[in-house]
């Protein structure tokens, strides 16, 4: 009996030791976890709102001086032109929107645009609940063989974790769910631009300016500048 006593002795203590051991790997992982999603990219440089150069809701001097003007006169001619789209101005347009806005509970806010070969990269800082967190999503923006537009969400980080399969499958539920519960116009350009992001959908990438229409034939990121050509369209 004493030695039973004492078997059971060591078997609690062996399986009290494992236990210990076990909680300190799961607070291990779960530091590692907070601390990936607490991660602050060092490319993530959003404008300084406290310079005074940005009011909410102004409207951007690059939208109405250079980037409409350049579309409106090069589009009366019905002849292909290109549109170079430039990183600063991009920020100056979207730096001005009506932030921070709410989404799904979470505040969003200090957005940026980067620019790199290849992809476009957003980037935001979400609020949940007084937790801070920036997000970033990569769209690769490609032209078929069809002629057709798809902004491929690429990769979706919270901090330094990746969690892109997990965010397009919540994307495309949201989309369904409310493309079933709303009356939506399939054919407006804000809704195919909404499925290709959420449930990659490919759509004609025609657009109206004024009178004319015209067609996105290609479209190039580079570093700090998006390119693209436009041709006529009917």
């Amino acid at each position: 009996m004493q030695d039973t006593e004492k078997d059971l002795k060591i078997r609690k203590k062996a399986r009290f030791k494992k236990l210990i051991c076990w909680l300190m790997v799961d607070l291990a992982v779960a530091a590692i976890i907070f601390a990936l999603l607490l991660y602050r990219p060092g490319r993530y440089r959003p404008a300084d709102f406290g310079s005074g150069s940005y009011k909410r809701g102004e409207v951007s001097p690059y939208l109405t001086n250079d980037l409409l003007p350049a579309i409106h006169n090069s589009s009366q001619y019905r002849e292909p032109f290109e549109l170079v789209v430039t990183q600063k101005g991009i920020n100056d347009i979207i730096t001005r929107g009506n932030w921070p806005m709410e989404s799904e509970g979470a505040l969003l806010y200090a957005p940026a645009v980067l620019f790199v070969p290849g992809a476009v990269v957003l980037m935001g800082t979400a609020d949940i609940k007084g937790m801070e967190f920036v997000v970033t999503i990569e769209l690769e923006p490609k032209i078929d063989e069809q002629g057709l537009l798809n902004l491929r969400v690429a990769k979706v980080k919270v901090g330094a974790m990746n969690i892109t399969p997990l965010a397009k499958m919540m994307a495309k539920k949201m989309y369904m769910q409310r493309i079933n519960a709303l009356d939506v116009d399939t054919e407006a350009v804000q809704t195919k631009i909404a499925a290709s992001l959420l449930n990659d959908e490919p759509f004609e990438p025609v657009f109206s300016i004024d009178d004319k229409k015209v067609r996105i034939e290609k479209i190039t990121v580079d570093k700090e500048k998006l390119l693209l050509r436009l041709v006529p369209a009917s």
